[in-house]
C-alpha cells in the first residue's frame, strides 16, 4: 500500500498544499478548482478585522453570533469551536461515562472517526449502524448520536431521524447530531427541519461545509447543555478564536440556498456528460462521486495498489494535472478517500461542465498509464 498509516494520510497532504501553493504562484489562483465542498472562505470588512483582538472579538463577534447562529441551526444557544471534530469530543467528554454505550444510526457507515475516537477516549462502548431495522437502545447508554447527512453525503430519512430521537428520549437520554453539512444540505435541499426543531438535544455543524465560512464548528442545543458542554471546551482550548468567530457570523449571514439549489440542478447535467466513459459513478446531491471500489472497477488494467490508494492516486493526477482540488488529497486522516465533484462551491459556478468533463477523463487517462508502476504512483503521493 502506498498510503496505509495516519502520518502517511498527513504526508500527502502536505504534499498536496504545496502543489497548490506552487499552483497559486506560479499560475495563480484561477487555475485551481475546489471541488470539495469545503472550500469554506473569510467574509471581512475593514473595521470588523480591526476589532479582532483577544477580548474585544469575543465581547463583540460572539454576542452577534447567537442570533444568527439560532437562526440558522435552531436551538437555544450557539457555541463557536474550532472545528466539528471539536465539538464532538467535547460532547462526549461533557456527557458519556465511562464503561457506558454510544448508539449512532447514520444513512450510510461509517460515521466520522471523531466520532468512535472520541468514545474510545473516555472508554465507552461504541456502536453504530446504518441499518434502522438493527437499530436499538441498550441499558446504560449515555448519549444517542445521529449523523444527518454523512461524509459522502448520504442524507437520513427524517422520518427515521424523528424515531430515533423519540427512541432516546422515551429512555431519557440525550441525543446528539452530526450535522457537518446536512445542517444547510438537509435543510435547503431535501426541506428537512433543523435537527433542534426535530428534538435533538445537541447538533453540530462544520461552519465551512457547503457555504463561505470557515473551517470550524458551531454546536446549538439546549442551553444548559451547552453552558456544561462549554466548560471542556475551554478547559482543553477547543474554542473558536475571534477571526473564526467573525468569519462564521458573516459565513451564515451571507449563506445563500439558491446556490445549493443551482448545484442540485447542475450534478445531473453532470452526470449525463461523464457516463459516456464511467460506469460506476453515483450522484450526490450537489454533485457526483466515485467511490474506490467503484473507481477500481473503471480501471481494467492488473494492478497491485489498493482501491483507497487508487482514489489517492486519482485525487493528485487531478490536482497536479488541471487544479482540480478533491478531499482524498487534501483530507485530514480518517477522511472519506472517496472522490467527490461537489458543484456548490464558488470554483464550480465559474467551470463549464464540458471542461470538467475533459478535465476529468484526461487525469483518468493519465491514472492508467502510471497504475502498473507502485514507485511511480508513490512519486505522484508523497
Amino acid at each position: 500500500m502506498i498510503v496505509n498509516s495516519p502520518l502517511d494520510e498527513v504526508k500527502k497532504r502536505e504534499k498536496a498544499l504545496l502543489i497548490i501553493k506552487d499552483i497559486v504562484e506560479t499560475k495563480g489562483r484561477n487555475y485551481l478548482f475546489d471541488l470539495t465542498g469545503l472550500s469554506g472562505g473569510f467574509i471581512a470588512s475593514p473595521s470588523e478585522l480591526s476589532l479582532l483582538e483577544t477580548y474585544v472579538g469575543p465581547a463583540i463577534f460572539e454576542d452577534a453570533l447567537q442570533e444568527v447562529g439560532i437562526g440558522h441551526m435552531g436551538g437555544e444557544k450557539v457555541l463557536p469551536l474550532n472545528r466539528t471534530s471539536s465539538g464532538i469530543l467535547a460532547t462526549i467528554l461533557t456527557l458519556v461515562k465511562k464503561n457506558s454505550n454510544v448508539v449512532h444510526y447514520l444513512a450510510e457507515l461509517p460515521a466520522h472517526p471523531s466520532i468512535p475516537r472520541s468514545c474510545k477516549l473516555v472508554g465507552a462502548n461504541y456502536f453504530e449502524t446504518d441499518v434502522f431495522d438493527d437499530f436499538s437502545i441498550p441499558d446504560n447508554t449515555s448519549l444517542v448520536v445521529v449523523t444527518g447527512s454523512t461524509m459522502d453525503l448520504k442524507v437520513i430519512d427524517e422520518e427515521e431521524f424523528k424515531k430515533v430521537i423519540e427512541m432516546a428520549h422515551e429512555k431519557n437520554i440525550l441525543v446528539m447530531v452530526d450535522d457537518a453539512s446536512g445542517a444547510r444540505l438537509r435543510t435547503v435541499v431535501f426541506n428537512q427541519s433543523k435537527a433542534c426543531d426535530l428534538g435533538a438535544d445537541i447538533a453540530i455543524t462544520s461552519t465551512d461545509k457547503l457555504m463561505s465560512g470557515p473551517r470550524g464548528g458551531l454546536m446549538a442545543g439546549r442551553k444548559d447543555l451547552i453552558d456544561k458542554i462549554k466548560i471542556k471546551v475551554n478547559q482543553f482550548g477547543l474554542e473558536a478564536q475571534p477571526p473564526v468567530v467573525l468569519a462564521m457570523l458573516n459565513g451564515i449571514k451571507n449563506f445563500n440556498g439558491d446556490n445549493l439549489i443551482k448545484s442540485f440542478e447542475r450534478k445531473d447535467q453532470l452526470f449525463e456528460l461523464l457516463r459516456s466513459k464511467f460506469n460506476n459513478l453515483e450522484k450526490t446531491p450537489n454533485g457526483v462521486l466515485i467511490s474506490p471500489d467503484n473507481l477500481s472497477n473503471e480501471v481494467n488494467i492488473p494492478h497491485n495498489l489498493s482501491n483507497d490508494d487508487l482514489a489517492f492516486v486519482f485525487s493528485f493526477v487531478l490536482l497536479k494535472e488541471h487544479g482540480i482540488i478533491t478531499i482524498p488529497a487534501v483530507g485530514m486522516p480518517g477522511a472519506s478517500p472517496t472522490i467527490r465533484f461537489d458543484l456548490s462551491t464558488s470554483d464550480a459556478f465559474n467551470l463549464d461542465l464540458n471542461d470538467l468533463v475533459k478535465k476529468i477523463e484526461s487525469s483518468f487517462e493519465k491514472l492508467l498509464e502510471v497504475i502498473q508502476n507502485e514507485e511511480k504512483c508513490r512519486e505522484i503521493v508523497f
